[in-house]
């Protein structure tokens, strides 16, 4: 057997036996279901090579090749997929120091990212370097919290996209961390920052009625959770405090979480949230299945690649 295959395989075997019921609303047993599939990735931090053999415990991990050949054989399966990435693209290895991104947003395009939202490190390269590299991108940033208006990259970023697939019409927004004290204001300019409960509030809003959406999904880099400073925005308080999220897919704090967590919202309903750590290490992997009145149920786990 061809090594890729091997891997591919073994991937896909993981993925099937950590599958658990991870129910957001039952679904009509008597009907065929449709299923969407979302792929997501976080804090990737331009790790194009996998880790090598002696690389402690990530020994052998993550690369862009592999996840590739994953990604594919999830795709072949259902078509009905969404590739999805939690931000901090950007810096940590020389692959961002030489090319200053556009190594990187090249191969999320050969990938064929559907959306990305943006993280601190994306803007280490200051939103001049971010705009530069912009063209090499085929694919859609979010960021709803960001107001970019007095930037140069004020046109790029949407709040939001509806993705229609299969007639179930997905939403898909983007939420970004503090900037200030976390990044220099040289580099993100005039870029202010909004609050997330707020901006949450009116875009789930927009896209529940006015979009008429079947599943919401958040593109998250304020990090999952914050033991020490119970006051600062994460991922759980957001699901929290809002509504109609059906997914925060997260980034930031680098948090490995072998299935998603579910949390309750403001009204009492199941919300999940999942991060899948860092360094393109595990790919993360939700199937949603919807009935023909589009209630919904989901599984998720993390693939290791």
């Amino acid at each position: 057997m061809k090594r890729r295959d091997f891997i591919q395989q073994a991937s896909l075997g993981t993925a099937l036996i950590s599958l658990g019921g991870i129910g957001l609303s039952s679904c009509t047993s008597n009907v065929k279901a449709k299923k969407i599939t979302i792929l997501h990735t976080n804090d990737v931090h331009s790790h194009i090579d996998p880790f090598g053999p002696k690389d402690g415990r990530n020994a052998n991990k993550g690369g862009v090749a592999r996840r590739a050949s994953l990604i594919e054989s999830i795709r072949k399966e259902n078509p009905n997929t969404l590739l999805l990435d939690a931000g901090d693209i950007f810096q940590g290895t020389p692959y961002f120091n030489y090319y200053g991104g556009e190594l990187e947003f090249k191969i999320m395009s050969m990938l064929k990212y559907d959306a990305a939202t943006i993280g601190n490190h994306d803007f280490d390269n200051g939103i001049d370097g971010l705009y530069a590299q912009l063209p090499h991108a085929k694919f859609n940033f979010l960021s709803a919290n960001y107001d970019f208006s007095n930037t140069v990259i004020n046109t790029h970023v949407k709040p939001y996209k509806v993705f229609n697939i299969d007639t179930i019409k997905i939403g898909v927004f983007g939420l970004g961390i503090e900037l200030e004290g976390l990044v220099d204001p040289r580099l993100y300019k005039e870029t202010k920052y909004l609050d997330p409960v707020e901006i949450t509030q009116d875009i789930t809003r927009a896209l529940k009625n006015d979009e008429q959406c079947d599943l919401i999904i958040c593109l998250s880099h304020l990090g999952y959770s914050y033991k020490s400073e119970s006051n600062k925005i994460s991922d759980l308080r957001l699901a929290e405090a809002t509504k109609d999220i059906d997914l925060i897919i997260g980034g930031h704090t680098h948090t490995f979480l072998p299935k998603p967590t579910i949390t309750k919202n403001i009204e009492g309903k199941n919300t999940l949230v999942n991060q899948v750590g860092c360094y393109g290490i595990n790919l993360g992997k939700i199937d949603f299945y919807f009935d023909s009145n589009h209630n919904k149920k989901a599984d998720g786990t993390s693939i290791i690649v």
